[in-house]
C-alpha cells in the first residue's frame, strides 16, 4: 500500500476491524492458558505426581512465550502477522489436542507447556505489532481493547473448561477447546498489512535487481538464441524471476564456502557483542536494574495464585469441587479490569507511573500473606479479585520502561525486561509446589510468594527516589545511542 494509503488507514476504518480479531485471537489463544488453574487439580489426579513437577506445565505456558518474544516478534517482521497468526492457531490446537493423549506429565510439559505457549507468543507478537501499524493517535485505546481478550479468556474459559470436564471428561475437554481454538486461523483473515514484511521486500529488491540486469543488457537478433525466443513469447517478467532462482542458488551454494562462511560468523559475532554491550549499559542504570528485579520477583510470586487458588481451597476443605465462577475466573476478570483502570491513572499528569507501579507489587504481596490466614471461600474470593486487580500492572509496564530508558531505546530494554518476566513466572509455580511437597501446606508457599513480591515493590520504589538524582547530576553518565523500531515491540500488556 502506498504512504498515502496508510495515513488514511490509521485511527480508524479497518483498524476496528483488526482490533475486533485480534482481540478474538487473543481470547481464543490465551483462554485456557489463563484459566489453567481448572486444569491442574484434574492433572493432579491423573497422573498422581508431586505437585512442583505437574506445576511446570502451567508455568511453562506462560514463561515460554514470554522469553521467545524476541523470536516471535522476529518471525511477524519477516513474514507478517498473517502467515504467522495462521500458523499460530496450528501450534495452539495441535497442542491442546495432543495435551489429551498425554501418557505423563513429562508429555504434558511439552504439549501444552512448550507448544501452546510458542503458540500463544506469536498470536501476542503478530496482534500486537499489527495494531500497532493501524493506530498511532489512539494506539494506547486499541491496545488496551485487544490485551483485554487475554483476561476475558481466561474468565469464560475457566467455567468452560470446568463444565465440560463434568460433561466429557479431561480428554474431551482439551479436545473439544482444541478444535475451539483452530478459529484462530479464521482471525488471520482481516489482517491485511499496511506494510509488507521483511522478507517480501527482500524478495522483491531482488527481483527488481534481477530485472535490471536482464534489461541493461544488449538485445540480440530475433534469431541469434532460445532465450530470445523465450523473451518474445513468455515475457521479460518470466526470465527475470528465473534469473533470480539462478542467483539465489548461486547465493546459497557461495555461502557454502569457507571465507564467506567465516565473513558471516564474524559479522554475526560483532551484532552479539554490539548487543551485549549495549545490555550491559542498560543493566548499569539503577533503576532499570532495580526494574528488572522487581519484575522477576513480581513474576515469581504472583503468578502461582492463578495456578493453585483452586487447589488451596480445596485441599482446605473450603469448597468441595469448583465452582460455578472459579477463582481463576474472578481472577482473570479483575486483571481486565486493573489493566484498564491502572492504564487511564498513568496517563494522570500527576501520577508518577513508577511509583503507581510499586504500589500495586506491594498491594499483591499484602494480599498473598493474607491468603494462607483465610478461612473461607469468601475471603479467598476478595484476594482473588485484589491479586487479579494489582495484576493488571502488565499494561502500565511500558509506561514504566518508557520513562526510565526513554522512547527511543524501549524496544531492546523491553525485551531484556520480558526475559526477566517469563523467567520468574517459569520459576514461580514449581517453587511453590516444591514447597507443598515438602511440608503438605500453601502456608509456607504464599509467604515466600508475598514476601518476594513486597520485596520487589520496595525495591523499585526506594531506586527510583529523587534522592539519587544528586548524584546522577555531580557524575553525568555519556549517553548511548540505541537504534529502536516500534514495530519490534510486542508488549504484554
Amino acid at each position: 500500500m502506498s504512504p498515502q494509503t496508510s495515513e488514511k488507514a490509521l485511527d480508524g476504518g479497518w483498524g476496528w476491524v483488526i482490533v475486533v480479531a485480534s482481540f478474538m485471537g487473543q481470547f481464543l489463544a490465551y483462554g485456557s492458558p489463563q484459566s489453567v488453574g481448572v486444569l491442574y487439580p484434574e492433572w493432579l489426579s491423573v497422573f498422581q505426581e508431586g505437585k512442583g513437577l505437574t506445576a511446570w506445565v502451567g508455568s511453562l505456558v506462560s514463561g515460554v512465550g514470554l522469553i521467545a518474544s524476541p523470536i516471535c516478534s522476529a518471525c511477524v517482521i519477516n513474514f507478517g502477522a498473517r502467515p504467522v497468526t495462521i500458523f499460530s492457531g496450528v501450534m495452539v490446537a495441535g497442542g491442546l489436542m495432543l495435551s489429551a493423549f498425554a501418557p505423563n506429565v513429562q508429555f504434558l510439559i511439552f504439549s501444552y507447556g512448550v507448544v501452546v505457549g510458542l503458540g500463544c507468543g506469536l498470536v501476542y507478537a503478530a496482534t500486537v505489532t499489527i495494531t500497532c501499524q493501524y493506530f498511532d493517535k489512539r494506539r494506547g485505546l486499541a491496545l488496551g481493547i485487544v490485551t483485554t481478550g487475554t483476561s476475558v479468556g481466561g474468565f469464560l474459559y475457566a467455567t468452560t473448561q470446568n463444565e465440560l470436564i463434568e460433561l466429557f471428561g479431561l480428554e474431551g475437554c482439551l479436545l473439544i477447546i482444541g478444535a475451539f481454538s483452530l478459529n484462530i486461523m479464521a482471525c488471520a483473515g482481516p489482517m491485511r498489512p499496511l506494510q509488507l514484511p521483511g522478507y517480501y521486500l527482500k524478495q522483491k529488491a531482488a527481483y527488481e535487481r534481477t530485472e535490471d540486469q536482464l534489461f541493461s543488457q544488449p538485445e540480440k537478433p530475433p534469431n541469434s538464441s532460445s532465450s530470445s525466443e523465450v523473451l518474445q513469447t513468455t515475457g521479460s517478467a518470466v526470465i527475470a524471476k528465473d534469473l533470480l532462482i539462478t542467483m539465489d542458488a548461486k547465493e546459497e551454494s557461495g555461502m557454502l564456502g569457507g571465507s564467506a562462511l567465516v565473513r558471516l560468523i564474524k559479522k554475526k559475532q560483532q551484532a552479539y557483542r554490539k548487543y551485549m554491550r549495549s545490555t550491559g549499559e542498560f543493566l548499569q542504570d539503577r533503576v532499570f536494574a532495580a526494574f528488572c528485579v522487581s519484575l522477576f520477583l513480581f513474576s515469581l510470586g504472583a503468578f502461582p495464585p492463578v495456578l493453585f487458588m483452586e487447589d488451596v481451597a480445596m485441599s482446605e476443605g473450603l469448597i468441595d469441587g469448583v465452582s460455578v465462577v472459579p477463582l481463576v475466573s474472578i481472577v482473570a476478570i479483575t486483571t481486565g479490569l486493573g489493566k484498564l483502570v491502572l492504564g487511564m491513572m498513568a496517563d494522570l499528569r500527576w501520577i508518577n507511573s513508577t511509583y503507581l507501579y510499586a504500589l500495586t507489587e506491594v498491594g499483591t504481596g499484602l494480599a498473598l500473606l493474607f491468603i494462607p490466614i483465610s478461612k473461607s471461600y469468601m475471603a479467598l474470593q476478595i484476594l482473588s479479585g485484589v491479586v487479579g486487580f494489582f495484576s493488571g500492572n502488565w499494561s502500565i509496564t511500558p509506561y514504566v520502561t518508557t520513562k526510565i530508558v526513554g522512547i527511543d531505546r524501549l524496544t531492546q530494554a523491553y525485551g531484556i525486561l520480558m526475559f526477566f518476566g517469563g523467567f520468574g513466572i517459569m520459576l514461580g509455580p514449581p517453587v511453590v509446589g516444591w514447597f507443598y511437597d515438602w511440608t503438605q501446606s500453601y502456608n509456607i508457599a504464599f509467604y515466600f510468594s508475598g514476601g518476594c513480591v513486597i520485596l520487589g515493590g520496595l525495591c523499585l520504589f526506594l531506586s527510583a527516589l529523587p534522592c539519587w538524582e544528586r548524584k546522577t547530576r555531580e557524575n553525568p553518565r555519556p549517553e548511548i545511542q540505541y537504534s529502536s523500531d516500534c514495530d519490534k515491540v510486542a508488549s504484554v500488556a
